[in-house]
């Protein structure tokens, strides 16, 4: 089953299936594997497949890169420099991997805290709570570590302002893609349970 999950994180992050047009912006997809894996597998296999999606993006933003590579890859230069840099490889990574944790435990929780909250919810919540981990720690992670560059990029803005500006594609990007997130954990997460507890059984 982590092979499959693996796979499917391949299909999404090099094909136009890991994303999803919602009109305004494009939702992906690629962190929500990693998101059921751990729900479904627990947090080692979970944290193995956010590593797995990190080293994916990190390879990604060095073949393909685009304006914004610099914080995922330490082989593309920061903006306005010429040469990479190292904390690109805790953006990439260490984001990715407490995807994969995350919502287990946060899943885990709500079983033992919220008894009569139903399955499918609890699931939504998870899935949500993972895609906002993942999307909260890169732009704030972007933020402290390039600075400087992320500023350039959006046209010198500092301080308070550049801020601003990552709250807001925290708001507009990683919103619609949590709601996309929370929808298919709840789906797909349901029946993988309990084909797991029957194989167990």
């Amino acid at each position: 089953m982590t092979a499959i999950f693996l796979s499917i994180i391949l299909l999404f992050a090099f094909t136009p299936l890991g994303f999803i047009n919602l009109g305004i912006i494009s939702a992906t997809l690629i962190h929500v594997p990693v998101i059921i894996g751990a729900v479904v597998l627990g947090p080692r296999y979970g944290a193995f497949l956010g590593l797995s999606f990190g080293l994916i993006s990190m390879f990604n933003a060095t073949v393909n890169p685009v304006p914004m590579s610099f914080v995922f890859s330490p082989f593309i230069p920061v903006i306005g420099t010429n040469q990479g840099s190292l904390w690109a490889i805790v953006i990439a990574i260490i984001p990715r991997i407490l995807v994969g944790i995350v919502p287990y435990y946060a899943f885990q929780l709500m079983k033992k805290s919220l008894p009569k909250l139903k399955e499918p919810i609890s699931l939504f919540i998870s899935g949500v709570i993972g895609s906002l981990t993942n999307t909260i720690l890169v732009m704030n992670l972007i933020y402290l570590l390039f600075n400087q560059g992320y500023s350039q990029i959006q046209s010198g803005a500092l301080g308070s302002s550049l801020y601003k500006i990552v709250l807001a594609v925290i708001v507009t990007n990683g919103i619609p893609e949590a709601i996309v997130a929370g929808i298919a954990t709840s789906a797909v997460t349901a029946v993988l349970l309990k084909l797991t507890h029957r194989s167990r059984n």
